[in-house]
């Protein structure tokens, strides 16, 4: 009995880890940021330009990806989390093992050197580098959602002052409604008890749903939706255009959507390579009209996201009942009106 209250108390951890709201370990020692010295160092070994796509989980950075891949000198892949999670590539130096190495009297490489900046830095560089030089690119990238906020924005200054950073912003209602069908299809063995619940409860009849009689939120899952997308909008925004300046840009998911030639041209001249190339308004068409991530996903979890809406502006009207509607009002309205998706509280 013991052992299964164990499991279940594991269980819940891990589904309010992937929600946002309980971090299952202690967050990694602060990374001091790397001197000019081992930068002019690292950047002879490895001088591709590099740049990281931030956003909350489900804002289109997946999108967002595919479009700047398509410039003939620019790459970028995805999911590193080298700076992303409580679990990311600034754990390494946490553990005392290879502290223990570092800082051995006897290593005269390694010892009285502050070496865990740019050891972080050169391990990110041969990744991302080896990956490009094979497909002869020049500007290299990583797009993972920073779940973790500002606190990712602040890890990536520390590692990689030089680099540029997108950021992309999508409705916090949108995103928090793709978010959560995304638990149900790929997490639902994480799930709480309640969310189970509410998950098979969809997928035999989801009408009580889309008429706004039940909501596909617990109370839990709605309030902790709005507050992770109202801390990452602001505290990532804020952040960026603090410790980047210059080398920081935003956008909005909706905009890009709206106009992807313009938008797509307009962080590739913020990569500094030039925006034209033969076939490209073609080719970012192809991209815009076929998306092989929802498709997969629509045939994993068919029965339960037949009726969403993919990738649409509006999609959380379909789903939200009058008490979603207000709690995230109240707590994230003035985010949602700050970036342009409200003109007042009235909704």
């Amino acid at each position: 009995m013991l052992e299964g209250h164990r499991t279940n108390d594991l269980r819940r951890r891990l589904a309010r880890k992937i929600l946002g709201r309980l971090p299952l370990s202690a967050p990694p020692p602060e990374l001091l940021p790397i001197s000019a010295e081992q930068l002019e160092e690292i950047r002879h070994l490895f001088p591709l330009q590099k740049f990281f796509i931030f956003g909350y989980p489900r804002s289109g950075t997946t999108l967002l990806m595919r479009l700047i891949s398509l410039h003939p000198k620019v790459h970028c892949n995805r999911e590193a989390h080298f700076f992303t999670r409580d679990e990311d590539a600034t754990r390494i130096f946490a553990d005392h093992e290879i502290r223990q190495w570092l800082e051995k009297r006897s290593n005269r490489w390694t010892s009285g050197q502050e070496l865990e900046t740019p050891l972080v830095r050169l391990m990110a560089d041969f990744i991302m580098e080896r990956e490009a030089n094979r497909l002869g690119k020049t500007v290299v990238g990583d797009k993972t959602p920073n779940s973790n906020a500002g606190e990712a924005v602040k890890r990536l200054q520390a590692v990689y002052p030089d680099a540029r950073l997108i950021y992309i912003v999508r409705d916090g209602r949108d995103a928090a409604v793709s978010h959560r069908f995304q638990h149900f299809i790929d997490h639902p063995q994480y799930l709480s008890r309640e969310d189970r619940r509410i998950r098979q409860d969809y997928a035999k009849d989801s009408r009580p749903y889309l008429t706004g009689k039940r909501s596909i939120f617990s109370r839990h899952a709605i309030h902790d939706e709005a507050q992770a997308w109202k801390q990452n909008v602001t505290d990532t925004h804020a952040l960026g255009r603090e410790l980047f300046s210059e080398r920081y840009i935003c956008l909005r998911y909706e905009d890009l959507l709206k106009d992807p030639i313009e938008h797509a041209c307009r962080l590739w001249g913020f990569l500094r390579v030039e925006p034209a190339f033969p076939g490209m308004a073609d080719q970012v068409k192809g991209k815009m009209e076929y998306n092989p991530g929802a498709e997969a996903q629509q045939q994993k979890g068919e029965n339960i996201s037949r009726n969403l809406r993919r990738g649409q502006q509006g999609t959380w009207q379909d789903f939200f009942t009058a008490r979603d509607r207000q709690v995230f009002k109240e707590i994230a309205g003035h985010a949602l009106i700050e970036w342009g998706y409200e003109n007042t509280l009235d909704w």
